[in-house]
């Protein structure tokens, strides 16, 4: 069975493509790293791929805010090819600043059309970058293709502008009714239903209605602010260490000796599978 092919972009300010390309290369995708230009020159066709994936970062340096220019760009030179590859029903990602960017081109929440921006990630409440790891509730029944089967997930932030923010009380309304506010900060792993009441540091941004990542409508965007790929070995959880010894004093095994993915990759891998099955 052939792979579905990914591209990660890089260039500009984009930090994250080598982590990102690498967590979809262990989920089983045949993927790339391609620099944006060679995407808006032409020298590389969007077309080729299965799935496209804006990683982390700082794209052209967040001037005139996060992904404003990378957005900007993508409608200028690539939109209808954009248009295209949704509605083709593959797959889009966006981690971090991609998330941004794909608020900004107005391909999230979608709720109208893949055009219109209709919501903002802006700057953290508490006026500075924050780099901390947090618990996150995931949306039974989200159309989401990313999540499926995940409840709860950790897994790391690292951004200044991760607020969402919407002043439009009935678009909020929609995205809960479409279950398309896919993850939440949550207070804790014990009851992913315990949300984190929009309370910092639970709550890295000051998200409104906690909400930390969003799909469109069909569930084949999606984006959010936390970084999976960060989590690709189970050792890069900063308590790993500490939840061996608790095992190793009760006498217990220890869940994940002799495994290595971290829990990040299962987004990856719930997207290779969805790939997988329209080959």
């Amino acid at each position: 069975m052939p792979k579905p092919k990914t591209v990660v972009l890089s260039g500009y300010g984009i930090n994250c493509e080598r982590e990102t390309n690498y967590a979809c290369q262990l989920a089983g995708a045949d993927s790339e790293i391609v620099h944006i230009n060679e995407l808006l020159l032409g020298k590389k066709s969007l077309q080729d791929y299965h799935m496209l994936v804006f990683p982390g970062g700082f794209s052209w340096g967040d001037d005139h805010g996060a992904g404003v220019l990378e957005a900007a760009k993508f409608r200028e030179h690539l939109g209808e090819d954009l248009q295209e590859f949704i509605g083709d029903e593959k797959l889009v990602l966006g981690i971090c600043n991609g998330f941004q960017t794909l608020v900004n081109r107005g391909l999230l929440p979608a709720t109208e059309d893949y055009k219109t921006r209709s919501v903002a990630l802006a700057a953290n409440d508490c006026g500075n970058f924050r780099d901390q790891w947090v618990h996150l509730s995931v949306t039974d029944n989200s159309p989401c293709v990313f999540t499926k089967g995940i409840s709860y997930i950790a897994l790391p932030v690292r951004h200044a502008e991760g607020k969402f923010l919407t002043m439009d009380k009935a678009l909020l309304e929609r995205l809960v009714a479409n279950k398309q506010i896919v993850m939440q900060y949550a207070a804790g792993r014990s009851s992913r239903y315990m949300l984190a009441g929009e309370e910092f540091p639970e709550n890295p941004n000051g998200s409104v209605h906690d909400i930390a990542g969003i799909c469109d409508p069909t569930g084949r965007v999606f984006g959010l602010m936390p970084h999976p790929e960060a989590f690709n070995h189970y050792t890069n959880h900063p308590q790993w260490t500490a939840r061996r010894e608790i095992y190793k004093r009760r006498g217990i095994l220890f869940p994940l000796e002799g495994k290595t993915e971290g829990a990040g990759i299962q987004i990856f891998r719930n997207a290779v599978k969805y790939l997988e099955q329209r080959l």
